[in-house]
């Protein structure tokens, strides 16, 4: 029997509801039918992000040793394939099998217990970070995957109705942010973009020392790269060495960078406001301010 971890059915009850029990309540068979497709055995035990199911794997063949990934499809997820092959491992988890229908993938096989955040020096892991952004950005977007101008035009509109539902000085800073992304909303970028590689979406390999994995693919500007990496370990003496150097290497464009950083802080924003919550995130506000006060 495969293992459902109980964190993996909570989480995709709270984000998808319905869908998500459904997907939750599924994945044994799901995973048996590509065991056996696939020709694979399970060798360890079961894995789990907030919405995918990850299970070490050999393949019976050749004792090639993979994991085995299911997640719900949605916006975020479904164009994680495309990605992976455009970057065909170059700085990137490996793609090696994938089923379009359900969404599950085959990938190749990372150290799972050496994540990047078990590096002490938050400089170092930024600066590896800065290297597989710059490496993975450079790729051009390709056509059909969601993109980050659509994505600013849907937070700019949500913004009156957030900032009704905040203190004044949340409200303030979340309004400052949107008028940093309606300067650059009207050029929004075509680079292909990883969305979530903080220290934990980065795991060694043994033909790269790093490999980022968990991508989100989306076309647009590499500013909206930096932000997660530089919460993991958040600073505000440390914030702006850490910003400089991932809007040197990755954007090339630090005026850039702030606003599409600025835009990160937004998107945040208005998941917690729709998430119930009364006040931003004191860590993003403190960011968002740093970053504000390059602007004047």
């Amino acid at each position: 029997m495969i293992h459902v971890p109980e964190e993996l059915a909570q989480s995709q009850a709270k984000y998808n509801g319905d869908a998500g029990r459904a997907f939750v309540a599924g994945l044994p068979a799901l995973a048996e039918e590509f065991l056996g497709r696939w020709g694979l055995r399970v060798t360890g035990p079961s894995m789990h992000g907030v919405v995918s199911l990850v299970l070490p794997v050999e393949r019976v063949a050749d004792g090639t040793r993979a994991a085995l990934k299911m997640q719900l499809l949605d916006e975020e997820t479904e164009g994680e394939p495309t990605g992976l092959r455009l970057w065909d491992g170059a700085g990137v988890v490996r793609l090696l099998d994938h089923d379009a229908p359900t969404g599950t993938m085959l990938l190749e096989r990372l150290d799972e217990v050496r994540p990047l955040s078990t590096v002490a020096d938050t400089r170092e892991a930024l600066r590896i970070v800065a290297g597989l952004l710059a490496r993975l950005v450079a790729v051009p977007a390709p056509e059909g995957i969601r993109t980050l101008g659509d994505i600013a035009a849907g937070m700019l509109a949500r913004v009156p109705e957030a900032v009704a539902r905040l203190g004044a000085d949340d409200a303030a800073v979340l309004r400052d942010c949107a008028a940093a992304v309606r300067e650059v909303a009207g050029e929004p970028g075509d680079r292909l973009l990883h969305w979530d590689l903080h220290f934990g979406n980065v795991l060694a390999g043994k033909r790269e020392p790093w490999l980022a994995i968990d991508p989100k693919p989306l076309a647009g500007d590499p500013g909206f790269e930096l932000l997660p990496a530089l919460m993991d370990r958040f600073d505000p003496d440390g914030f702006l060495w850490g910003f400089d150097l991932l809007a040197d290497e990755v954007v090339g464009d630090r005026g850039r960078a702030v606003a599409w950083t600025l835009g990160r802080v937004l998107q945040n924003g208005l998941w917690d406001v729709a998430d119930g919550e009364s006040a931003l995130d004191a860590e993003q506000v403190a960011a968002a301010r740093i970053l504000l006060a390059r602007r004047v």
